[in-house]
């Protein structure tokens, strides 16, 4: 989309209307900041979201009203929902000491994954034989579209990571195990 700004309101911005006051451009609004002639200057999709606001997930606002597994608890931080994210979900998630999530993928989500406190061991299976990668605060791990693992918490303190996906919502589909069905 391109909007002519010489002299005139931006039109046809697009947008979500989100939460917690995540206000995106809406069709009329002038540029913040910017003057109204810019010499004939044409904006793109990219200039308008330019000048979208930024939004502000204060720590203990995180809403448990996203997909969860049994044995952790997600928290919801950055998404369509919450903010207008559009290829984007971020949150936390927590699994207590001594517990496991269930076996799980993310569908066509990418997911990255940041330990922020205890260490959380990520199980999957490769060529059919049962991997254990064991994590540290500071590690990252990354887990491809649709590959089944689950999170275990083999010490007594909670596993805390920060999530990030590229899905605007999380999407969570429990597994009866790591193994592909017979």
């Amino acid at each position: 989309m391109r909007v002519k700004t010489r002299g005139k309101l931006l039109e046809g911005s697009g947008g979500r209307q989100g939460v917690a006051g995540c206000r995106p451009c809406v069709p009329g609004r002038k540029l913040g900041g910017m003057s109204e002639d810019t010499g004939g200057v044409e904006a793109d999709r990219a200039t308008i979201d330019w000048h979208r606001p930024l939004h502000h997930t204060p720590a203990g606002t995180l809403s448990e009203g996203t997909a969860q597994s049994g044995g952790m608890r997600r928290r919801e931080a950055i998404s369509g929902a919450r903010c207008g994210a559009e290829q984007l979900w971020m949150g936390e998630a927590v699994v207590a000491g001594g517990a496991r999530s269930s076996d799980h993928h993310h569908g066509r989500s990418e997911t990255g994954i940041y330990v922020v406190a205890g260490s959380p061991v990520f199980v999957f299976l490769e060529d059919g034989v049962e991997r254990r990668v064991e994590t540290r605060p500071g590690d990252y791990v990354f887990v491809p579209p649709w590959v089944p693992h689950r999170e275990e918490n083999p010490g007594p303190e909670p596993a805390v990571v920060v999530l990030a996906r590229t899905s605007q919502e999380a999407i969570v589909v429990d597994l009866p195990g790591l193994a592909p069905p017979a």
